[in-house]
């Protein structure tokens, strides 16, 4: 059974940086690419970034360069960093397998205030 389990959301400071983590069991996971994707209160899921199972990153959208993502296969988690946070970003924060074939998880929570 393929689950992802996303954390590391909480309430940060607009300006500061923050780092998600997305755990995946039940998947040969060293193959696997997996997205990031956020979806605000009223609003579609949005994909932010993503990254093939060897590393490679996905560099379409510049305007998107605040999303830093990584992997590291030996603990199959792949990471998410935003930086430069607005209250904008303030949303809940989404992981899947490429193509989005697995069951959405939870999500984790990433709240931008003063």
């Amino acid at each position: 059974q393929v689950q992802l389990v996303e954390s590391g959301g909480e309430v940060v400071q607009p300006g500061g940086s923050l780092t998600l983590s997305c755990v995946a069991s039940g998947i040969r996971f060293d193959v696997t690419g997996i997205a990031w994707y956020r979806q605000a209160p009223g609003k579609e899921r949005e994909f932010l970034t993503a990254i093939s199972g060897r590393g490679l990153r996905n560099r379409s959208d510049p305007s998107k360069d605040r999303f830093v993502i990584w992997r590291d296969n030996s603990k199959n988690t792949v990471y998410l960093r935003i930086d430069r946070l607005t209250p904008e970003d303030t949303a809940t924060y989404f992981c899947n397998t490429i193509p989005a074939r697995t069951p959405w998880g939870q999500g984790t929570q990433v709240t931008v205030s003063s």
